[in-house]
């Protein structure tokens, strides 16, 4: 192990350590926008939902654009612009009091993020080495959780649920990766890959060719219902457990389960991907699809009882950690070289899950009330496992294209 991890290139070390003091920060407040906007603005539970989904709907939109950018004129300069940019974004939520002012600041929160992330995945995939690029993955997403881990716990202590406050802390600490990101561009130029000059595709071409992969399509419609389970995690459970009667602390309770959530990833990740690894690159997604809904599932039927609530975290968490761990690998494996970037960006069309979560969750939560936790995520979690047949047969595609691609004794 300790050989792999000396292989490591020095930029993507930087990028593994950014992302953990990221979501270490953002996990001090975002996660508690709903509670926020529901507990200090008075916003109705549709109000909330649809300007928690605008991120993801910005996101959405520009997804594309980001990945196909960063390969058309280079990673660093897009990664440098959209980091500084989501800095500032910070410090509009910060300033905020009127919930126009957030629907805005998500708005952009969105755009920053669907630029900078598959820029950044791009990235890693480019200076990684091929046997190295599992490990590489698997260390930014356990940096991710890293964060989580104690990032809504000292949001809950800040008080996020009430206070823009940490907003500021999250701004100073985008600044500050951004100029480290600046210098290790400057250290590392020689080493860093040429961006795709002559073979980037063009726009229209990259479109076509991501539209009509046979393989790539259905995991996208499939991952898209996959994230619309996953979105309801910190948009429609994070409501339900401020609004709802049974739980006298609505808001402690979602951050010892975010806490709970990112403290499982760690425990599970490495025994849990070392199991999957050999396996068929779809089957992951399929029974971390499965796990998702059923651990929706168990919220809805649990009443407040602690122990299913826990055990609904620890199961959507190995479903999460089954999803999102493979998820990378997979596009890697599928996508050109020259097309990465692209694909990685239009694997973010699948945020359209995240658009949803939120508005779905906050008409049903408006329908039924709080108080009826199985008539909210009964849909929630039927919708979720729609995913699985369109995985399944992407599944099927891709072991006829890797069969007839195997070269013939």
């Amino acid at each position: 192990m300790k050989q792999y991890l000396r292989q490591i290139h020095p930029l993507a070390w930087t990028i593994i350590i950014g992302t953990m003091f990221g979501r270490l920060v953002t996990s001090m407040s975002i996660p508690f926008l709903s509670i926020y906007l529901t507990r200090v603005l008075d916003a109705t539970p549709t109000q909330t939902g649809i300007t928690v989904a605008v991120s993801s709907l910005a996101g959405v939109m520009v997804s594309f654009y980001g990945g196909y950018i960063s390969d058309r004129i280079g990673r660093k300069i897009v990664m440098l612009i959209s980091v500084f940019s989501w800095a500032g974004v910070f410090f509009i939520f910060s300033a905020a009091e009127h919930l126009w002012v957030f629907f805005v600041a998500n708005t952009l929160n969105g755009l920053c993020r669907a630029v900078f992330e598959p820029t950044s995945r791009a990235l890693l995939s480019d200076i990684t080495s091929p046997e190295n690029k599992l490990l590489v993955f698997n260390l930014r997403y356990a940096a991710i959780n890293l964060g989580v881990v104690f990032g809504p716990i000292i949001g809950f202590q800040l008080g996020s649920s009430e206070s823009t406050f940490p907003f500021v802390i999250s701004g100073l600490v985008y600044i500050a990766y951004g100029l480290v990101l600046f210098l290790q561009f400057k250290l590392q130029h020689a080493n860093l890959p040429e961006r795709h000059q002559t073979t980037a595709p063009r726009l229209r071409e990259a479109l076509m060719t991501t539209g009509r992969d046979r393989v790539f399509l259905p995991v996208l419609i499939g991952t898209t219902f996959c994230v619309l389970g996953y979105g309801h995690f910190s948009s429609t459970l994070a409501q339900y457990l401020a609004r709802s009667p049974i739980f006298e602390n609505g808001s402690q309770m979602f951050s010892y389960m975010l806490s709970l959530n990112a403290v499982t990833v760690l425990i599970i990740q490495y025994p849990l991907v070392r199991t999957f690894r050999n396996f068929p690159p779809l089957v992951p997604l399929i029974v971390g699809n499965l796990l998702v809904a059923t651990s929706l599932m168990m919220v809805g039927i649990a009443e407040g009882v602690l122990i299913m609530m826990m055990m609904s975290v620890i199961l959507f968490t190995i479903g999460e950690v089954l999803l999102f761990t493979m998820m990378d690998m997979l596009i890697d494996r599928i996508a050109k070289p020259e097309w990465k970037g692209t694909y990685f960006g239009t694997i973010g069309f699948n945020n359209i899950g995240s658009v949803i979560a939120p508005v779905m969750g906050g008409v049903l939560l408006s329908q039924f009330g709080a108080e009826n936790g199985f008539a909210v995520f009964l849909p929630i979690a039927l919708t979720t496992a729609l995913g699985v047949p369109f995985l399944l047969i992407a599944h099927r595609r891709l072991v006829v294209r890797e069969k007839q691609t195997e070269p013939t004794s």
